[in-house]
């Protein structure tokens, strides 16, 4: 299956709740071929209305994080956990999560990235399978299947909490760093654990 392919199942899915009250399906956006994925929490409204994840003042701050770090956002993919827009932006239920789990484990099946740069408490918890806070989890890149997970604090946190810019700023020199170091998965039978 391609992720064109996905994509469209996805787009028709009414599998939960959220299906009746989003106005369009974020699926992802950037380079299908990325070797770094940015994974959020679920589309706002700014996102559900035009069908593209993180376009709002979230997205314009992690697009200015992206070149503090030489980055460009075109070379990067980027998607959520869910990939409908909860009403009122509550929090995803489990069982919203769980529905729409196929869907990011196959976006990064087919792609294969190095990294998943997981912004956010909600988003990190999702692919890393523990109930572990975000400020524990921060910066420590964690081997998920082929891929490492880098949990991040949200971009949406810094613009709520400005004391956290620093931070947010550290974690992208983490990217930096890590990427640098030319680290590689191991083979899934010999994952190690930092947890």
């Amino acid at each position: 299956m391609t992720l064109d392919e996905l994509e469209r199942q996805a787009s028709g899915c009414t599998a939960c709740e959220l299906s009746f009250s989003r106005t369009r399906v974020v699926f992802g956006a950037g380079d299908k071929n990325a070797r770094i994925v940015f994974v959020g929490e679920a589309p706002g409204l700014n996102e559900d209305r035009q069908g593209e994840p993180f376009v709002g003042a979230a997205g314009r701050l992690l697009t200015e994080l992206l070149g503090s770090v030489g980055l460009d956002r075109s070379e990067v993919y980027i998607t959520n956990v869910v990939k409908c827009r909860p009403p009122e932006n509550r929090d995803p239920t489990s069982e919203e999560v769980e529905t729409c789990r196929p869907f990011l484990k196959g976006q990064l099946q087919i792609m294969k990235p190095l990294v998943v740069c997981a912004l956010g408490n909600f988003a990190a918890q999702s692919l890393i399978g523990k109930k572990i806070g975000i400020t524990k989890l921060r910066g420590k890149p964690v081997q998920v299947d082929d891929y490492f997970v880098l949990p991040m604090f949200h971009p949406a946190a810094a613009l709520h909490r400005g004391g956290l810019m620093p931070e947010l700023e550290a974690d992208f020199e983490g990217l930096r760093s890590f990427l640098e170091s030319g680290a590689r998965p191991r083979p899934v039978g010999e994952q190690t654990s930092l947890f």
